[in-house]
């Protein structure tokens, strides 16, 4: 299937959930990353801020948790027409961008190119870890600019069932999809 043709399938899935729908989903996806990845003190996660409007992730509950066990939080900001990554703490001050996504106040580029974690946002995964976002490639960017080690991680509703036909050459594929029922590990070849 096309990612046009799936970018909106899956935006209409997403908007059918209720929000007390989508927090339990977040919930099951969250407990499933903690439970197959064990992330431990000072590591360092890269995580979106989700627009909750969109019914993304919620994926405040993962950034509680980091906080709570000491586990460095990076988010990322569009900052001249680039994404950067901004470490945040329990203080940090946000604002919404105008695509109503938070975003810290700080321009300041961590320069980062470690993570143990970039949990990323997607609308649809295949079960090669090619996915559908929005469109923009700001993450495949990400991903070509983090060190090969990273744990690239999709986080997702839904469970991968048709395969992405037009997967473009820059376009970089996941390790891990985590759904509410699994993780996926695309290093296993799964068809």
């Amino acid at each position: 299937m096309q990612k046009a043709e799936l970018r909106k399938q899956y935006i209409q899935k997403r908007k059918a959930l209720s929000s007390d729908e989508a927090f339990l989903l977040s919930e099951r996806i969250f407990q499933n990353f903690v439970h197959y990845f064990d992330p431990k003190e000072t590591e360092k996660v890269h995580i979106f801020l989700p627009i909750l409007e969109k019914k993304e992730v919620d994926t405040q509950i993962f950034i509680n948790y980091f906080f709570e066990h000491q586990i460095r939080v990076f988010v990322p900001k569009v900052a001249g027409g680039q994404l950067i990554s901004v470490e945040i703490f329990q203080d940090t001050t946000f604002v919404t961008s105008s695509w109503g996504i938070p975003e810290p106040v700080s321009d300041i580029d961590s320069g980062e190119k470690y993570f143990d974690y970039v949990i990323t946002p997607l609308l649809y995964c295949d079960r090669k870890g090619n996915r559908v976002g929005y469109g923009k490639g700001f993450y495949d960017g990400l991903f070509q600019n983090v060190l090969p080690e990273t744990k690239k991680i999709g986080v997702n509703y839904f469970d991968p069932d048709e395969y992405i036909d037009d997967v473009w050459e820059n376009d970089v594929p996941l390790d891990y999809l985590v759904t509410p029922a699994e993780v996926l590990s695309f290093f296993k070849g799964l068809e």
